[in-house]
Order: C-alpha cells, then sequence, then structure tokens
C-alpha cells in the first residue's frame, strides 16, 4: 500500500518505492475524480496556462492551443463534448480545457509530426504547475472530437484536439457515483524494465 504524507500545499505526497530518489513534483502528482466545485482565483488560471506557455518544443514551435473554460456556461460546453463516463465527475470542475495541436509547422507548413509529443509537454506542465498551486489535474482521453471542433470553434483542417483536462481543488470520495470510489486512489508503475532500454530496444 503507497504511504501517503501531506505537504505544505495540503497535496498528498505519496512515498512509493522508486529505484532513484526523484522530486515530489512527481510523487505528488495523481488524478483523482473528485474535484470541489470551488472557482479557481483568476491568477491561479493565468499561472496554469503561463506554465504551458514555457514548455519545450520542437524548433520552440509550440504547438499547443487551449480552449479553456471558468464560467458555467462556457464550462458546460466543454463538458457537452466529454463522454459520459467522464461528464459524470468532471462536469463540476472549476477549470475545463481541451488541448488542440497545430498540425502543421507555422514557419513552412510542413506536417509536425511532433505536434502531439509537444502538446504532452505542455499538458504536464500545467498538470505540474496545478499541483504546486495545490489543486489536481486530470487529463482526459475519452472526449468527442467532433464536437470539440463544432462546439469550441477549433479548426478541422488545421488543428487535431489531443485531450480534455479538468483542474480543482481535490474532493471528497463519497462525492463520486459509488462505481468510480474504488478507482479513487493513486495508480501504481511498471518497473523501469517493462520500458526503459539501454542500447537496443528488448523486442527487436
Amino acid at each position: 500500500m503507497t504511504e501517503i504524507h501531506p505537504h505544505d500545499d495540503a497535496v498528498a505526497i505519496r512515498r512509493p518505492k522508486t529505484s532513484a530518489p526523484v522530486g515530489d513534483q512527481f510523487l505528488a502528482r495523481w488524478s483523482p475524480r473528485s474535484l470541489l466545485a470551488e472557482p479557481l482565483p483568476e491568477g491561479h488560471v493565468q499561472a496554469l496556462l503561463e506554465a504551458m506557455r514555457w514548455s519545450p518544443s520542437c524548433f520552440n514551435e509550440q504547438p499547443w492551443e487551449i480552449v479553456y473554460a471558468t464560467s458555467e456556461t462556457d464550462r458546460a460546453r466543454i463538458a457537452e463534448c466529454l463522454a459520459d463516463a467522464n461528464r459524470v465527475w468532471a462536469a463540476k470542475a472549476p477549470f475545463l480545457a481541451v488541448i488542440a495541436a497545430r498540425k502543421s509547422f507555422t514557419q513552412n507548413g510542413k506536417p509536425n509530426r511532433w505536434a502531439g509529443f509537444d502538446c504532452g509537454a505542455a499538458w504536464m506542465s500545467l498538470a505540474l504547475q496545478a499541483e504546486r498551486l495545490g489543486y489536481r489535474a486530470h487529463g482526459m482521453g475519452g472526449f468527442d472530437v467532433d464536437k470539440a471542433h463544432e462546439l469550441l470553434g477549433i479548426p478541422r483542417d488545421t488543428h487535431e484536439p489531443i485531450a480534455a483536462l479538468a483542474v480543482g481543488l481535490q474532493g471528497p470520495v463519497d462525492a463520486l457515483p459509488e462505481k468510480l470510489q474504488e478507482r479513487e486512489k493513486p495508480s501504481d508503475r511498471r518497473a523501469l524494465a517493462e520500458f526503459a532500454f539501454e542500447g537496443r530496444h528488448a523486442g527487436g
């Protein structure tokens, strides 16, 4: 069982067994579903977006673009894009968003096959900043891409919606539907030997 310790921002830091010491920002981060509806201060919203802004990217292209919502009307629009299984808990989150990738380089119009990779880095930057501020961030693959284009105005020809996300203060487990309560705990991770191969991939 993973041990949990509180830290200064009232976000739990896990102390799992690791093969080498790593920063608390990695061990603290996880993605619960129970989020409080309490609004984020405007300064905290800007901090989340600023963290994304400074993410690394191929040729400094910064291909991520985010449609975010904090008002009730805008959050309802993003919630409508979510799969039912995600909407049931994420709709109450005070910050909802969809991240999209520009599919081509702005400098030459060529396809940018690293755009999704860079959007992932931007998401992680936002997630770590959320944790630093005392929030939880939960990324979601379960959303309707067509609705994201239609309802959020994301251009179809030039942009690919990558993921949805929710940010908020962590709420109590019993606020979730019963079938989700059992899943409301940090996940473990694969062993290094299962994904890290020195010199050559084990399957090659």
